[in-house]
């Protein structure tokens, strides 16, 4: 199942457009801070679909019941997806949080692959995952990063959220996990994808904009 955010009418558009401009991108602050914003939008989003619970809450003149989201587990890919994180974070505060390490490896100088070297993460077992990487350029970041987690668990479902993918990614992902619960939330989708897989228009390395330029 697929979610585009700008499909709709929302402040997405406005925090997108930001995120993709190059003067705006100049302020590392504020585009962390863009990321972060769409991260507490997709949250938003994603609380529509759990599961709730009632749970009974004394208020200083009486008792009332009020209705309580199933616990999640949020998973990031490193590094750019720390801001998109903690938006997530910010709205789903008591969720427990797993950290995957991806980077582009050139093995040649026309051969592209991704490594995952690092994990950190909780139990997964039969628990809402939200997997999130702001950048979908062809899919296979976020993929070996999901591989990478199941070895602490199934979960029941899986959320991918990220802000801007290729279509690319998009047919490779829904490929990819054909038959699995999954929905991928994502902020927008380009068309394109050049020589060095980046996503065309996109908005750039979002690691390097985020955190500076790595050497």
């Amino acid at each position: 199942m697929l979610q585009v955010l700008a499909n709709q009418n929302s402040l997405v558009h406005n925090f997108l457009k930001e995120l993709r401009s190059v003067v705006i991108q100049k302020d590392s602050m504020r585009f962390r801070r863009n990321l972060e914003r769409i991260g507490e939008i997709m949250a938003y989003e994603i609380s529509k679909t759990l599961e709730f619970n009632e749970e009974e809450v004394n208020t200083p003149l009486g008792k009332t019941i009020s209705k309580v989201a199933e616990k999640v587990v949020l998973a990031n890919v490193l590094r750019a997806g720390l801001p998109l994180h903690q938006g997530l974070l910010n709205y789903f505060d008591a969720a427990d949080s797993a950290f995957v390490s991806a980077y582009r490896k050139y093995t040649s100088q026309n051969k592209l692959e991704v490594a995952v070297e690092y994990i950190a993460a909780p139990s997964i077992q039969d628990k809402v995952m939200i997997l999130s990487d702001p950048m979908l350029a062809t899919g296979t970041s976020i993929l070996l990063a999901r591989e990478a987690l199941l070895k602490n668990g199934v979960p029941k479902h899986i959320h991918i959220v990220s802000v801007v993918a290729s279509q690319y990614a998009i047919d490779h992902i829904q490929e990819a996990l054909k038959g699995y619960s999954f929905i991928l939330w994502v902020g927008a989708i380009d068309s394109d994808l050049d020589e060095n897989s980046y996503i065309v228009p996109g908005l750039g390395d979002a690691g390097d904009l985020a955190f500076g330029v790595k050497l």
